[in-house]
């Protein structure tokens, strides 16, 4: 396939269409010197990420990436830079100086070439077609709540006890005034 073939499918530039805004927002999650900012870029990220999900027929995934993580995880990070009374802006002491971030880009750019190789090694860059009938979510449904509705509820626990973890460390209760 060369590079015209690709350019002529319609499938190919929605893809570009949600990549690139992925992409940026995901450079912003870490790059941003404002928490809730980087909250919010992880907002367009995941949803750039679920909308990729949604268009190659994993719509199961898709969804469950828009209600978890945006609906969940997302409001939970900001309920916990609210109770941890967290900097907003840029802190000093929490800072690494260029010395520390050229090594870690670098060893970022090493390691994703390593995988881009591996991925390349054992797929090839030959065009996979799809499975004609995708599995459906009300098959995983069945599924989830059938033969394992055990593991999923153990799990929902173990993040709940997470949950009541994190409020209880990040809670700094003034010390009680005796009479």
């Amino acid at each position: 396939m060369t590079i015209g073939d690709w350019l002529t499918e319609s499938a190919n530039w929605a893809f570009l269409f949600l990549a690139i805004p992925t992409f940026v927002a995901s450079v912003m999650v870490v790059s941003s010197r404002n928490v809730v900012r980087a909250v919010l870029y992880l907002v367009i990220a995941l949803g750039g990420s679920a909308a990729l999900f949604l268009m190659l027929g994993a719509e199961f995934v898709g969804w469950t990436v828009v209600l978890v993580y945006i609906g969940a995880v997302i409001i939970l990070f900001l309920i916990g830079i609210m109770i941890t009374r967290a900097p907003l802006t840029k802190s000093v002491d929490l800072s690494h100086p260029i010395s520390a971030k050229a090594p870690a880009a670098l060893l970022s750019v090493l390691l994703f070439g390593v995988v881009a190789w591996a991925v390349v090694e054992s797929f090839g860059l030959e065009t996979i077609p799809l499975p004609e009938e995708a599995t459906r979510t009300g098959e995983i449904g069945l599924s989830i709540f059938t033969s394992w509705v055990i593991p999923f509820e153990v799990v929902s626990f173990v993040l709940l006890a997470a949950l009541i973890g994190g409020i209880v460390l990040a809670r700094k209760d003034e010390p009680a005034e005796v009479p």
